[in-house]
């Protein structure tokens, strides 16, 4: 079910923001800034907040650059 998410780009001086319609947070986010991210990492790999908001209210996922050399876990 897709959703609108507001995807905040941190990885320059000057923060952008995009409006932009996706499944998750996760697709949201790569579809905007074009990179691997994951949901857990460094704070200095911090590349975006995405932001969503629902009837619960307004929620946030912070996303970080996947480090070079490491695969994404499957579970």
């Amino acid at each position: 079910m897709s959703k609108t998410f507001r995807v905040i780009d941190l990885r320059q001086s000057v923060e952008t923001e995009t409006l932009v319609v996706a499944d998750t947070p996760d697709a949201a986010a790569h579809q905007v800034l074009g990179i691997e991210i994951v949901r857990g990492g460094n704070k200095r790999a911090l590349v975006a907040k995405v932001y969503s908001e629902s009837e619960t209210g307004l929620s946030m996922v912070r996303l970080y650059a996947r480090a070079a050399g490491r695969s994404i876990a499957r579970t």
